[in-house]
């Protein structure tokens, strides 16, 4: 199931699982870089044959519509991830809602590429999934991300205390809303 979306300057797909080693080289590249904003990892999940589950589990998520997780590349360069945005638990019914993640290579911040593939995320999310409400969760000190959410117009809808474990931690989230207009 190779899906790829375009924007002006990248490349979102959903990745199988011969993705795997380039999963592992961004996740190794970023390592002390992401400890901060995620949980504690294992070695194991630096390995191939971790990554090679975790993308088929994507897969499965995408299959039965409760997720889509989609990696980044540059156009010029398909071979390097970039980072990857995040979908997750797409509830249907009355509620139209999922949980937005995102991350970005140390290297590639404060060039408009994290905004620019949310930008088109949440684009697939109101126009092909037809949700009504995306919810990110970000730690206060996490300054960059809480600009991203805002400049894509989600709003604050308060803190939720002790929300996450990350990096070993339970850390308040500021938690940010973005709602479909165009449904009533």
């Amino acid at each position: 199931m190779q899906k790829i979306y375009e924007t002006e300057r990248l490349l979102l797909e959903v990745l199988d699982k011969s993705y795997a080693e380039r999963v592992v080289d961004y996740y190794l590249r970023n390592k002390s870089f992401l400890e901060k904003w995620e949980p504690v990892r294992s070695e194991e999940f630096y390995t191939k044959q971790y990554q090679e589950e975790q993308l088929d589990k994507a897969l499965t998520g995408i299959i039965n519509a409760n997720s889509l997780i989609l990696w980044i590349f540059k156009k010029q360069d398909d071979h390097r991830i970039l980072g990857s945005i995040a979908f997750t638990n797409i509830v249907k019914g009355v509620f139209l809602s999922t949980y937005l993640g995102y991350k970005l290579d140390k290297d590639e911040i404060n060039k408009g590429y994290i905004t620019e593939a949310v930008q088109k995320g949440i684009e697939i999310m109101f126009n092909e999934y037809g949700l009504h409400r995306i919810e990110a969760n970000i730690m206060p000190k996490n300054e960059r991300s809480l600009r991203v959410a805002q400049k894509l117009g989600f709003y604050n809808e308060g803190v939720a205390y002790k929300y996450l474990k990350i990096n070993g931690k339970w850390e308040d989230h500021i938690h940010m809303c973005l709602l479909n207009d165009k449904l009533e």
